[in-house]
């Protein structure tokens, strides 16, 4: 390796390193940030707060490797400008070309990184993290209740509730609960004013105290005729304390942290797992599509419809079918036109709801196959921009360089997000959206290197002003020559 490889690759990796653990620290304290709710005061031991952050960690690299390579070229090539060392190069007969074709090397090879580190250890960080956190939410399941919204971790129950406070955290205001564990399938509904949890370390139920509440339950469901059902379709009371146990030894029984229970994520599996997965996923989305049709197709009897003309002109019969019948018989033929219709449109939108789930879990492998692949060259595309940026500003240190870099990644990160989610929604196919982020960065790191390469601006500001300039001149000149 020649003297000037060795000096071109120094003046990179030394901020490259500096920037990369910065980026990396930040992002990870973010994430810490916004899960220490959920794990604080749950008993958990420090060492498994350090292994989560070790697969936190994990799975933040391949976003701050990019990020790092992004910062790090501009400052690197704008030192080299800043002290006048390109004009040295150049002078010596050495183009822009040779001076960063080290760098350009050392980008493939972090992008090989990347992609390797995002198909083998990213899954796997994301399968230790996300097992670890749910069963640190469910150690302690009183705690992971959270205010304002309905909560489901509690098998067989739905629970809101306004307010929680007192010093365990324990006590709760305007509580609303589902309870879903009737066996003949009524469902009784709980209001109360106030309310206490109470659970020990280790116990397999969690009791529930509620004061000054309501309690409301359906029988419908349970009786077997419709004269039971009208003689007592459900009934009701009200408590000045009401007190009742869940058993949570589903969720917080004796299985340890590191516990593996959820493996079928997108996130968790390798590119040779995602494409073994998606053909299985469409094939049953395409199952559940044809299975729809079919009873649709033979609800309606379309079948006979096709048949319908024909068989008008063989029995001589009005084509205005309601024609052929009488009055109560065309109320009949219309009131059992509009039942079909009805519940051919209610089965349609029954149906709809899981027809869109299924779609949008195929979308959502289906992206993470194709953003796998286009985000592990994210660092030889913002290299592209970063290198010649950096040679055009020739500008050094963190100022003009972390801000030129903030800006850049975010409209690469932007673009990515929101292509990722057209996809996932179905507004754009899963390559194209995995894919928009490079589709608009690479001609920006195009022309960035033609006028850098041509030691121009980043915008030529002379083919806008000099046109203006000279128009004034020429006025002025004719207003002087006429004074004349």
């Amino acid at each position: 390796m020649k003297i000037l490889d060795k000096y071109i690759l120094k003046t990179f990796l030394v901020p490259f390193v500096a920037t990369f653990f910065i980026v990396l620290f930040v992002l990870v304290m973010q994430v810490l940030w916004q899960t220490f709710e959920s794990i604080a005061g749950k008993g958990i031991s420090f060492s498994f707060i350090l292994k989560f952050l070790y697969y936190t960690t994990l799975i933040i690299t391949p976003q701050a490797l990019p990020i790092g390579v992004l910062l790090s070229s501009i400052m690197a090539l704008g030192n080299l400008g800043e002290n006048y060392e390109f004009a040295a190069a150049k002078s010596a007969g050495i183009s822009l070309q040779r001076l960063v074709r080290p760098l350009i090397v050392l980008a493939f090879l972090l992008s090989a990184v990347n992609f390797l580190f995002l198909n083998n250890v990213y899954p796997y960080a994301v399968l230790k993290q996300k097992n670890l956190y749910i069963n640190i939410k469910k150690k302690k399941p009183a705690l992971a209740l959270v205010a304002g919204s309905f909560n489901s971790d509690l098998p067989g129950y739905q629970i809101k509730f306004e307010e929680k406070y007192g010093e365990e955290e324990n006590l709760l205001k305007k509580v609303l609960i589902y309870d879903l564990t009737s066996k003949n399938g009524n469902q009784k509904v709980i209001t109360a004013e106030r309310g206490k949890i109470l659970s020990e370390e280790g116990s397999r139920y969690m009791t529930f105290i509620l004061y000054d509440g309501y309690y409301y339950e359906e029988h419908y469901k349970s009786a077997t005729t419709q004269i039971k059902r009208k003689k007592m379709a459900a009934s009701s009371a009200t408590f000045d304390e009401y007190e009742f146990n869940i058993d949570i030894s589903s969720i917080s029984g004796d299985q340890g942290l590191d516990e593996t229970r959820y493996t079928k994520n997108n996130m968790m599996l390798s590119l040779k797992q995602l494409g073994d997965t998606i053909p299985e996923l469409k094939l049953s989305y395409d199952e559940l599509l044809e299975a729809k049709s079919k009873n649709l197709y033979s609800s309606t009897l379309a079948k006979d419809l096709y048949k319908y003309p024909d068989s008008l002109k063989a029995k001589n019969i009005n084509s205005d079918i309601l024609e052929n019948f009488a009055l109560t018989e065309k109320i009949a033929v219309l009131n059992s036109a509009d039942t079909k219709a009805s519940r051919s449109l209610s089965s349609v939108r029954n149906n709809m709801k899981n027809m869109k789930f299924k779609r949008k879990v195929l979308n959502l492998f289906d992206t993470e196959y194709y953003n796998r692949i286009a985000f592990s060259l994210s660092c030889v595309i913002l290299f592209f921009i970063g290198a010649p940026l950096g040679s055009i500003i020739r500008k050094g240190g963190f100022g003009l360089p972390m801000i030129l870099a903030i800006a850049v990644y975010v409209i690469y990160f932007f673009a990515n997000t929101f292509g990722k989610n057209l996809a996932e929604e179905s507004s754009v196919s899963a390559f194209l959206g995995s894919w928009i982020s490079a589709i608009i960065m690479v001609p920006l790191g195009v022309l960035l290197t033609r006028r850098a390469t041509r030691d121009k601006g980043i915008f030529n500001t002379d083919s806008f002003i000099l046109p203006i300039t000279n128009f004034f001149k020429k006025i002025f000149s004719k207003k002087e020559a006429s004074k004349l």
